[in-house]
């Protein structure tokens, strides 16, 4: 468990891809354009309302000379109106803007669900849970930050702002030119802050995802932690990448806290420059006192919209840096499922024909000129050394990795004509690694395609598998919940509710890797009854590392470097004295 690299590629996000990038994540909001058109209607009441307070100080001017009842009640009413529409647009922008982006969310969630759902083994294999977990909870939560929060500013005040230019416009085109004067120096500031935000918020999201990767294998393995006396080791990783968040997070906030004065000063200097300007009876004209105050009220006004729309750019950024990390996980592509053969139940013949793999960037075959046919019905052991191919070999048949060379054939039909779906109904599989689900043992034994069973067939498996004896001491029985990942059984018990799971499925063909290797004696006992019943008619791929436990088996095969080195029964193994009767040997020398 070495710390993680920051991954260098995160930073280098395409400026070009931005704006599609952006244009991508606002085809999500399609669906919903009439609520996004209720929020814009509340942005331009917002802006109207805004420009209308500037507009309104000739009013105040003018009451203010002269106080007639008339002007008294028009100013008040003024005053209130502006307020109650600004109020109002307030309300419509902020909730229905947030509507759409939540609902944005929900959607970009289940697309990447969905598409690692169907991801190939080898993408799970380069990427670390943690970091994918990032994906679905922080990134995505960040394109809220974009779609939400950013796209109200920047039209709220974006329109603010256009109101305002119109009226100053309208007002005096002169003055308003003077202050425009410094339009493309806060361009520039806002261009160069944004490509650093998009480059900073690619390395935080990173940084995210390395600590969620820390922290979720540090948890989840809390007591090889704490048996080895690893929590200083846990301790300094962490720090490690938490401290790359901060400084990320730090940078990010500098850019911004040093981009939104700089801008605030540029825009004073323009409404200095203004004021200055305005003074000159050339320049100033036929205005009245309370044009100029409106004028210079409208410029002031700016100020605020200007800040805003020009800080937002930050969220902005970090909501496309977060969208494109999004997307390339929905771009990926899943598993090629070219296949449309679908029977309902094979018979189990299968045909391995000079079958050979390889890792995707590895130079030799892991398996290669693997030729074996084990007809319906029969069991095959897979014995030999750690490393010499067995679990790669099983993990060919769900079709987990494709095979690189040869072909194997289910029923004298290649793998690649079945579909994937009508493939893996076919086959039931039990590994060392259990994997159990925060849910009812119930639930587990139950569970996908099965959750329709019955509770009878439920108990049945589940006896079967010799279950249910602990089962029925469980609090609610099979309703008792087991905590993540089983923690509430033991090992054994939780090996016997993936047997029962495999039993139920009641498939064709029974994959066993190391099926009881963390039961007890007396537990492999019973379980070694179950699986002699249950594998009577089906065929069954068994590995094992105990040899004790597949002497029965109709044949075995000793594999050693990715090829079959030998293939018989238990007793013509022993007799030939080769690899099988070294190894077991071995097993018989140890145990004594």
């Amino acid at each position: 468990m070495s710390s993680p690299e920051p991954d260098q590629t995160l930073s280098q996000t395409p400026p070009s891809s931005s704006w599609m990038t952006y244009k991508r994540l606002l085809a999500y909001v399609k669906p919903f354009w009439l609520a996004f058109a209720l929020a814009v209607v509340g942005n331009v009441i917002y802006a109207g309302a805004s420009t209308g307070m500037a507009a309104a100080m000739e009013y105040v001017i003018a009451a203010i000379e002269n106080p007639t009842e008339g002007n008294r009640l028009l100013l008040t009413l003024v005053i209130v109106g502006v307020f109650a529409l600004r109020g109002v647009g307030t309300f419509m922008s902020q909730y229905f803007i947030n509507y759409v982006g939540r609902q944005v969310i929900n959607a970009l969630r289940n697309d990447v669900f969905d598409r690692l759902l169907t991801l190939p083994s080898r993408y799970f294999d380069d990427n670390a849970a943690g970091r994918l977990v990032s994906k679905l909870t922080f990134n995505v939560e960040q394109v809220a930050e974009a779609t939400t929060n950013a796209v109200t500013i920047s039209l709220r005040e974006g329109l603010t702002i256009v109101g305002l230019l119109s009226f100053m416009l309208y007002t005096n085109w002169k003055l308003t030119l003077i202050f425009l004067a410094v339009g493309p120096i806060i361009g520039a500031v806002v261009s160069y802050a944004s490509k650093r935000f998009r480059r900073i918020s690619k390395r935080i999201q990173g940084s995210m995802g390395d600590i969620t990767h820390v922290a979720s294998e540090s948890i989840s393995g809390y007591r090889v932690v704490r048996t080895f006396g690893g929590e200083d080791y846990e301790q300094q990783r962490f720090r490690e990448v938490n401290e790359r968040n901060l400084k990320q997070s730090l940078k990010m906030a500098s850019t911004q806290a040093i981009s939104v004065p700089v801008i605030q000063v540029l825009v004073a200097i323009a409404i200095a420059a203004l004021v200055w300007t305005m003074l000159a009876p050339e320049i100033r004209g036929g205005m009245t006192t309370g044009q100029l105050v409106a004028f210079i009220t409208a410029a002031t006004t700016m100020a605020k919209p200007i800040r805003q729309v020009t800080s937002v750019h930050a969220k902005i950024q970090k909501g496309v840096a977060a969208a494109y990390d999004v997307f390339e996980t929905i771009d990926e592509t899943p598993e090629k499922d070219p296949g449309t053969y679908a029977p309902e139940r094979v018979k189990g013949t299968i045909r391995f024909e000079d079958v050979s793999f390889r890792y995707r960037d590895q130079l030799d075959d892991v398996l290669e000129g693997i030729s074996i046919e084990i007809p319906a019905g029969q069991s095959v052991a897979l014995v030999g050394r750690s490393g010499s191919g067995k679990s790669t070999l099983v993990s060919l048949l769900p079709r987990f990795y494709e095979f690189t060379g040869g072909d194997i054939a289910i029923d004298d039909r290649s793998l690649r004509d079945y579909s994937l779906k009508a493939l893996r109904a076919q086959i039931a599989l039990v590994t060392q690694n259990v994997v159990l689900f925060n849910d009812t043992i119930a639930a587990n034994i139950a569970y996908g395609a099965l959750r329709d069973c019955s509770r009878e067939e439920i108990q049945q498996a589940a006896a079967k598998a010799h279950a249910l004896e602990f089962i029925e001491r469980m609090p609610d029985g099979l309703d008792t919940m087991i905590g993540d990942n089983g923690v509430m059984l033991s090992g054994g018990q939780r090996q016997r509710l993936a047997i029962a799971r495999a039993l139920l499925k009641d498939a064709p063909i029974l994959i066993l890797d190391e099926a009881t290797s963390a039961l007890d004696t007396e537990s492999e006992r019973h379980i070694q009854e179950a699986l002699e019943t249950v594998m009577k008619g089906r065929t069954t791929l068994v590995i094992a590392h105990r040899l004790s436990t597949i002497e029965t088996a109709d044949r075995i095969l000793v594999m050693d470097n990715g090829r079959i080195v030998e293939s018989g029964r238990h007793d013509e193994l022993l007799s030939a004295g080769g690899a099988y009767a070294q190894l077991h040997q071995m097993q018989f020398s140890e145990q004594g």
